[in-house]
Order: C-alpha cells, then structure tokens, then sequence
C-alpha cells in the first residue's frame, strides 16, 4: 500500500518533520514530468511513500535546504539522506529497494538501456520489440514516458505520426498498470496548462 499526503507547501510553511521509518517522502509537484518519472518508479516497485506537493511558484524557504536547486523531485527517507536529480532518484529506488528490479542486472545491460537513455531522441533499437530494446518496461521506459503523455493535452500527437515504430511504443505504454495507474487526464492537463500561463497563476 502506498500512502501519500495532499499536503501542498509554498513559502512561510512549516518544515517537514522526521520521515516515518518504514516509508520514503517525495517532495513533488502533481504536473512536473521530472518528478513524474520518480512517482512512476514508486508505483512500479510498491515502494511505500508520502508525498508532499512543492508550489513551485513560492517555494518554502525550507526546500532549498532539501535541494540547492530547488527542483523537485527530491526523495528524503527516515535517515535524513537526501537523493535528487530525477533520474538519479529513480536509479536509486531501484538499487536501494527490493522489490522489482527495472534495470538489469548485467552490467553490460545496465550501460545499454542507459545509452538507450541517452539516446532516445535519435535511436530507436530492436523494432521489432513492442518496448523498444525489449519486451519487458524499464526504468528508462518510466524515465522517458511523461514527455508523451503531454503530447495529448499539448495537441502534438501528430509528432509520432512520421514514426509508427514510437507511436505503437506510446500506445503499448498506455497499457503499462504503472503508467495506467498514473496517467492524469487531459483536461486536468489543459487545465493545468492554461492556470500555469495565467499572470499570477499556479
């Protein structure tokens, strides 16, 4: 079971207290693709955790102590120790946590899907694959999805149409419990959106 908190936090909040021991804390924020690929690797290993959601248009003054960027996401468990950079966070639940393991084991494996990572945008591997590189989701599946769930709330779905090989990819997806678990809805997207360009808005 995961638990997570409704908490929203912007300047002048109090500071976080003591993680519970047992559970990991994410500060995050609902439509962040970065801290998505985080909560995308939670859902995926059932690793327990809470959430706090940071205004990231008024940041508490506490946030820069967890992160000096000040981005989210930013992972904090019950020792104090703080992980952050999104895809650092995503390889460290997979290493620190037993649960279902989404980078392989070979090490050679491992320095394959992150080339994959480093190249998605110009490679696409193994098409015959339903994942592309495999027919099994990984941690770089996870860590390169929430750039095309917005394809459908920014109306540029038509980017995958030149490419049918991705476009099946994005559809297969879709259909990954973790990602269907997590998938927001794309007026809330818009909605979103539209509240983010106002003046003074999110």
């Amino acid at each position: 079971m995961l638990e997570e908190s409704a908490r929203i936090l912007g300047k002048g909040s109090t500071p976080l207290g003591l993680v519970p021991e047992g559970l990991i804390c994410i500060c995050s924020m609902r439509f962040c693709p970065f801290a998505e690929r985080t909560h995308l690797v939670l859902k995926a290993e059932g690793i327990r955790h809470e959430v706090t959601c940071i205004n990231l248009k008024d940041k508490p003054e506490w946030f820069f102590k967890k992160n000096p960027f000040s981005l989210v996401p930013v992972l904090e468990n019950s020792q104090g120790q703080l992980i952050y950079e999104s895809a650092i966070t995503c390889e460290y639940l997979d290493e620190a946590y037993s649960g279902k393991k989404l980078l392989p084991d070979d090490p050679y494996e491992r320095a394959r899907q992150k080339m994959v990572f480093e190249l998605f945008s110009k490679v696409l591997i193994n098409k015959q694959k339903t994942f592309y590189g495999g027919n099994s989701v990984t941690i770089i599946k996870y860590v390169n999805w929430p750039w095309f769930e917005w394809l459908e709330a920014m109306k540029l779905n038509e980017c995958v149409d030149h490419t049918p090989e991705l476009k099946l990819w994005v559809a297969a997806m879709r259909e990954d419990p973790t990602v269907s678990a997590l998938l927001t809805g794309v007026k809330d997207w818009q909605g979103f959106i539209e509240l983010y360009l106002q003046p003074g808005g999110l």
